[in-house]
């Protein structure tokens, strides 16, 4: 593994690491800014030194993480700023689901083999799950791989393809803004108050993915925007049965595996 390399990986599991702590700990800023009910004050302290130093870890591997992502083989190129954003989550989400089938082993084992069965395991797969759902609906977008039917699309001239574009483009603009608008007040109350789950574990989860779903929502919208602009002045789209990019992958492997048998 390279340099280049490393340091892509090193700003997503940088940011991951940071966002834990603030997770844990958020409810200390409440209590910083006056912000925090009873409840939360007497449990919370306010924010300390490393909870400031988490925040400020997070803000500069998130800018340290856009500068240096970049699209892989398979990948769509990047082709605008936001595209870095998407991209760079994308890459958060794929830590995401390591990290969620190694707490979901490890409940295995220690249900199964060892008998000794977590508090803890069950609901932390819960919370990492829908956070997983949300931020790959995101990549989904921006890579373009979301569902599509384009069995009239792609006998369409280009200028009535941009047209269907335009008008799926605003669907999916006024379904996120309807979203937001009538989830906010639900995910505000839930936030500021920091809701648990109500489990022996009680994680944060009505605190945090509500309003994630908001914020991944007004993304998504954001990112189709992006990409009606962007492929405004592609050429005509046509869609095969078979995805050519996956079969000439196919093939890449087969010769490499070829040639490394030969040798």
């Amino acid at each position: 593994m390279n340099r280049t390399t490393l340091m892509r990986s090193l700003w997503p599991a940088a940011f991951l690491l940071c966002l834990a702590w603030l997770l844990a700990y958020f409810p200390r800023f409440f209590v910083t800014l006056g912000w925090a009910n009873d409840n939360l004050n007497s449990r919370y302290d306010a924010a300390g030194l490393l909870d400031w130093a988490a925040l400020a870890g997070g803000i500069a591997a998130l800018v340290l993480g856009l500068r240096a992502v970049a699209s892989t083989h398979g990948e769509v190129d990047l082709r605008s700023a936001f595209d870095r954003l998407s991209l760079f989550l994308g890459r958060v989400t794929m830590l995401l689901i390591a990290i969620l089938v190694a707490v979901m082993f490890f409940e295995v084992v220690m249900r199964y083999v060892l008998e000794r069965p977590t508090l803890w395991a069950n609901e932390l797969s819960l919370w990492i799950a829908g956070f997983v759902f949300l931020l790959a609906g995101l990549y989904s977008m921006q890579q373009r791989n979301h569902i599509r039917i384009f069995l009239l699309y792609d006998v369409l001239p280009r200028p009535l393809q941009r047209a269907c574009d335009v008008v799926s483009t605003a669907l999916i603009v006024v379904f996120a803004l309807a979203l937001v608008w009538g989830g906010y007040g639900e995910a505000h109350d839930k936030f500021l108050r920091w809701e648990t789950f109500g489990t022996a574990f009680d994680p944060p989860i009505p605190a945090t993915v509500k309003p994630m779903i908001l914020l991944t929502v007004l993304l998504v919208a954001a990112q189709a925007v992006v990409n009606l602009v962007v492929d405004w002045s592609r050429g005509p789209e046509h869609h095969s049965v078979v995805d050519e990019s996956e079969v000439e992958t196919i093939r890449a492997a087969a010769r490499q595996h070829e040639e490394a048998r030969r040798a």
